[in-house]
């Protein structure tokens, strides 16, 4: 049976510069975003105080999200020993790693007074979901580098499954404390159910593996490897699955919602008459973010064809920020009932919907988080062995198991 070599990218290609430079510019474009932001003030941005959590949220959350989700491969390949998968493992947990990190710079770099995080790795208010997901987000990082070393280290390569088992664990409990920050909001009616917690579990199952098949692909193709088509495959009808999955629970979510009469008044806004929101929702996220997708995967002539699989990929991404932008936006917009069972009016805009519009300093800061996460992908391509040379279908087929 033919054995796999591991290589690094050769890495010195004009394109390779080309798509370096590419990255850097937008990490150029975020920096610069940041100190604009952080100079002259959130008032620059369409945040106020009804919306706090803005574009550079819906950026940072479906980066950590998707990170939990980019792990999927490589803990299906040492905590099930589907020896299938094995060869696909390092790039799932490093990309993995990236993800989370561009989206905690994001999420840093919003905040307004970034020195502050001081104060919130030393001093601990366990009551708190932000709390718990500051030691999640940071094990997280660190559990899946021990796991990558047991993958690379011949001399502890024993401990692989003991160590992605661990790091299985910890990602489910990591995106149930990410779902669980919307439902422990008892104040916002569009957040507030625990269906919420399971919910950005199976989002992060498709979010990450739509990011990782964009990634293997690109891998592949741009440095003229050999990348078989049982591979694409398995991956292609893994995701379908996912996204199936994304769209039941979103489905549970919106009919619940529906069956309680508190919740009428946030779901008639969201799903008719929220302007902007309910094009989001029903365009972006249901019809381009799920449908299309499932079509492009499931019908026979396209699914036959290897760019309709990564022009999917693409989509449940584009799903998946319009998913994220409608919880966050949304939810945020839309009134808090100040007093059960009664009007409350005021000169601050009480029981009124909130308007918001992002600004180009807030997409300039997300897309550099973006740019962040895939330049540590690329450079790690460029210095570790992370994909094997060739993964054709002569060795896909007798790993199949």
């Amino acid at each position: 049976m033919k054995k796999l070599r591991y290589t690094s990218i050769d890495g010195k290609s004009s394109s390779f510069l080309a798509l370096l430079g590419g990255l850097g510019f937008f990490i150029l474009l975020g920096f610069i975003a940041f100190l604009q932001m952080e100079h002259e003030g959130h008032h620059i941005t369409g945040m106020s105080n009804q919306v706090i959590w803005g574009l550079p949220h819906v950026f940072a959350i479906f980066l950590i999200v998707a990170a939990s989700g980019a792990l999927n491969v490589a803990s299906i390949a040492s905590v099930f020993n589907q020896k299938f998968y094995k060869p696909l493992a390092k790039l799932s947990a490093v990309l993995a790693i990236a993800l989370l990190v561009g989206g905690l710079i994001v999420l840093l770099l919003d905040l307004g007074r970034p020195d502050r995080l001081i104060v919130a790795i030393t001093y601990y208010n366990f009551k708190s979901i932000f709390t718990w997901n500051i030691l999640l987000y940071t094990g997280f990082i660190g559990i899946v580098g021990v796991y990558l070393w047991t993958m690379m280290d011949w001399q502890v390569e024993k401990y692989t499954r003991i160590a992605g088992t661990a790091a299985f664990i910890w990602r489910l409990i990591l995106t149930t404390g990410t779902g669980s920050i919307f439902g422990f909001l008892v104040s916002r009616q569009a957040y507030d159910a625990a269906i919420m917690a399971p919910m950005f579990v199976i989002m992060s199952f498709s979010f990450g593996l739509a990011i990782y098949l964009l990634v293997l692909l690109a891998s592949y193709s741009w440095t003229g490897r050999e990348l078989g088509d049982y591979v694409v495959n398995r991956l292609k009808n893994l995701l379908g699955v996912f996204i199936a999955a994304t769209l039941y629970f979103t489905l549970a979510y919106h009919l619940t919602n529906l069956y309680a009469t508190e919740h009428h008044g946030v779901e008639a806004y969201i799903l008719l008459n929220g302007g902007a929101i309910t094009a989001i929702f029903w365009i972006g996220q249901i019809l381009l973010g799920s449908i299309v997708p499932l079509a492009l995967l499931y019908c026979p002539r396209p699914a036959r064809l290897r760019k309709m699989t990564g022009i999917a990929s693409a989509l449940v991404i584009l799903g998946g920020f319009s998913t994220l932008y409608v919880i966050l936006i949304g939810g945020q917009s839309f009134p808090m009932t100040l007093i059960p069972g009664y009007e409350a009016t005021s000169t601050f805009s009480d029981g009124v919907i909130a308007q918001y519009s992002p600004s180009i300093w807030e997409f300039m800061l997300g897309m550099g988080g973006v740019a962040i996460a895939l330049i540590i992908v690329t450079l790690a391509l460029k210095i570790f062995r992370l994909i094997p040379e060739s993964l054709d279908d002569n060795f896909a087929k007798p790993h199949q198991s």
